[in-house]
């Protein structure tokens, strides 16, 4: 495909939440032009589910897993193409679901087999995201912020954008856009999910209502954030389980799900001292803005405005679905996915690897 053109792109984006698969349509050249059209979620099933869930740390049987996954991730497409009509796809943006993150090992392992996609929908697929900046010493992750800089165009900057998904990261855009730092902050999610599954089978504390009617653990609070995650200065990312040995175990249900939606407050609000300079404003993206207890929680420990990302009209359950398509876009064209500031790449770096259909 010619660069300088303007792609009709699918993104697919299945999260550490393990909630279900993102699908979005962006038409994009894959730099300043973005067009954001219709999304949607396919929910997992509670047997593919689960299935994944075992597959995480690379455990369990992977090859039936990642085919169950490609092919639900086909029927993502098909549903999205039907419901709102699209025509002349010209490409698939396929990040796979993250069952393992070492970047210290150079490896990174992303469960979605690109060629099978493509062969069931008939539309070229790009995948494989992280591995080159991976394998060239970076941390793997994010890999948002080159998306994140060309939707804040024409915003007040610096701007800080956090997305809290099973994982939680931010991204800090300077006054000159192309200024631009990321990194995992901590736990977002995952460890509140993981508490609330293990002691309701519940697959989050929706509405944030556990952690409402609890009280935080201080001393808790205070030894997770004594991880030596937290003393390490960026570039870095987590995996999902990197906090999982961590449980507020001895408190209550209500307790545990306050202490550690505290926890994820707490380590997004110390990442303040990585920036080059404070933001002027904040913005939420990822499940964790439907958590009115964590967003409260936010708006009391940052310095600055916080709001959700549909305060400038971005759609927050669309935004990392939408990120891979405008990724796909940039890998066709050359461009780079990942900057030092981003993920510690030595030099700005492209990345995925094109699936032909035909």
């Amino acid at each position: 495909m010619p660069v300088n053109r303007s792609y009709r792109v699918i993104g697919l984006m299945s999260g550490t939440s393990l909630d279900g698969i993102d699908a979005a349509f962006l038409e994009t050249d894959g730099e300043s032009a973005v067009a954001a059209g219709p999304w949607l979620t396919k929910p997992y099933d509670r047997d593919l589910r689960e299935s994944l869930r075992a597959t995480l740390g690379g455990k369990g049987d992977t090859v039936s897993v990642e085919r169950a996954l490609t092919e639900a991730h086909a029927e993502a497409v098909s549903l999205l193409i039907e419901r709102h009509e699209l025509t002349g796809i010209d490409l698939i943006g396929f990040h796979g679901h993250t069952i393992l993150h070492e970047p210290h090992n150079r490896r990174t392992w992303q469960l979605g087999d690109s060629a099978l996609l493509a062969k069931l929908t008939g539309i070229d697929v790009v995948g494989d995201f992280r591995v080159a900046d991976v394998a060239a010493g970076g941390q793997g992750a994010p890999f948002v912020p080159a998306y994140h800089a060309a939707l804040a165009h024409g915003l007040e900057r610096p701007l800080a954008i956090v997305n809290i998904g099973g994982v939680a990261n931010v991204t800090w855009i300077g006054a000159d856009a192309g200024k631009l730092r990321a990194f995992d902050t901590g736990p977002g999610n995952a460890l509140i999910d993981d508490w609330v599954f293990t002691h309701t089978g519940e697959n989050a504390d929706y509405d944030g209502a556990l952690a409402a009617a609890g009280t935080a653990d201080k001393a808790m609070v205070k030894r997770a954030l004594a991880h030596p995650y937290f003393q390490t200065r960026p570039p870095k990312s987590l995996d999902r389980d990197d906090f999982a040995g961590f449980r507020p175990d001895g408190l209550s249900l209500e307790d545990g799900a306050a202490t550690l939606t505290t926890i994820t407050a707490v380590s997004i609000a110390v990442s303040i001292a990585q920036f080059p300079e404070p933001a002027r404003r904040w913005l939420v993206t990822g499940g964790g803005r439907h958590n009115p207890v964590l967003m409260q929680m936010l708006a009391g420990m940052l310095e600055a405005p916080v709001a959700p990302v549909e305060a400038v009209g971005w759609d927050g359950d669309a935004l990392e679905a939408q990120a891979f398509a405008y990724l796909a876009a940039r890998s066709l064209g050359g461009l780079p996915l990942s900057f030092p500031g981003t993920t510690g790449v030595p030099a700005p770096l492209t990345g995925g690897r094109l699936f032909k259909a035909g």
